[in-house]
């Protein structure tokens, strides 16, 4: 910044002083053809007065940089102690903020913005922690009892071929639940990383899919499936979407009551497409709601609830539903169950813009 002030000072000053001095040569020129100017010649040498402004500009220059220096210092001090907070802290301390004092000003702005950046990060890795302990505990628990099932019935002398049949049954459920877990993990993955590129889905065709492919669950638990359904197009990853209405009409099946029911609606205008499904069930507390929306949280246990569920389907939801741009909210009902709807842009209306 210093050398910027210096840059901007020097070539001004030999500008005026060339400017000077081509006018008094100039005023001298005419003096001597015979003019009417009347301007005492020893008083205006042309190269005494170059010398004088010379020196004069050096002197100025000199004082320029000192000047600068202390100016430039003062002024980027705030911007040194940002540089070295910021470099110490790390994941082992990203509960660390700047806490920048002073007026509000660029500066501080900045500083705040950097704090405001730590506390995302902050949350993000907290969220990736938590989440990684949890996957961890979920794939190791369906690993640990096919294991520890073979290990019984091949440690057991009076063996059966039906009873080794049997754990072997068992083992090979538990490993399918493990490659549900997997694929769920991928999909959640995958959904994280955003689109790299977006094409019209027919929403209404998905969730008619979606409908068809849980009716068997739904008639096994006497279920009333109602849908009403607008023609909608939206942009986005088609298989994203796939698995976004097929875990929401899942997920209000699979916790819902006997004989209850599911309704699943989807509205269309010129902006957006909103598809609601609320089904029927046990009383959700309104600050349960969020936290339903996490990797591998689920409701209260319910006697009348599927015992297979992964934990993992709503929060699925939630990372598809933003990488679409679209916004996503649970309201748990009065009577019980839980209301979610994701409201899509529009695939016209993102043409149109």
């Amino acid at each position: 910044m210093t050398a910027l002030y210096c840059c901007v000072f020097f070539p001004s000053g030999v500008a005026l002083v060339f400017i000077t001095y081509v006018a008094i040569v100039a005023i001298q020129g005419h003096h001597f053809a015979g003019t009417t100017v009347h301007i005492n010649h020893s008083s205006l040498d042309a190269g005494d007065f170059l010398v004088a402004s010379c020196t004069v500009l050096a002197a100025l220059v000199a004082a320029s940089v000192l000047i600068g220096w202390l100016v430039a210092g003062r002024v980027l001090r705030p911007l040194r102690v940002m540089t070295a907070a910021t470099r110490q802290i790390s994941e082992r301390n990203l509960h660390e903020r700047l806490a920048l004092a002073g007026p509000d000003d660029e500066l501080k702005n900045l500083g705040d913005t950097i704090d405001s950046l730590l506390g995302r990060l902050e949350s993000a890795f907290d969220s990736q922690q938590r989440f990684i302990a949890s996957a961890s505990h979920e794939l190791r628990t369906p690993l640990m009892l096919s294991q520890t099932l073979l290990q019984v019935a091949l440690a057991d002398p009076g063996i059966t071929l039906d009873s080794l049949r049997a754990a072997c049954q068992e083992a090979i459920d538990a490993d399918k639940y493990l490659a549900r877990l997997i694929d769920a993990l991928l999909t959640l993955a995958r959904s994280q990383r955003g689109l790299d590129r977006r094409e019209p889905v027919d929403l209404t065709a998905v969730v008619n899919d979606a409908l068809d492919a849980c009716q068997p669950s739904a008639a096994a638990r006497r279920l009333q499936v109602d849908a009403a359904l607008d023609k909608a197009t939206v942009p986005g990853d088609a298989r994203l979407v796939s698995r976004l209405a097929a875990n929401l009409v899942d997920n209000a099946i699979r916790y819902n009551i006997t004989g209850g029911r599911v309704a699943v609606k989807l509205a269309a205008s010129t902006t957006q497409a909103t598809l609601t499904v609320t089904n029927t069930g046990a009383v959700i507390p309104p600050l349960q709601a969020s936290r339903l929306l996490e990797p591998f949280q689920r409701a209260a246990p319910d006697r009348t609830a599927s015992p297979d569920g992964l934990g993992l389907g709503l929060s699925i939801v939630v990372d598809i539903a933003k990488a679409h741009g679209a916004s996503l909210e649970a309201r748990p009902q009065p009577e019980g169950g839980l209301a979610v709807t994701v409201s899509f842009p529009a695939w016209e209306d993102l043409v149109n813009h």
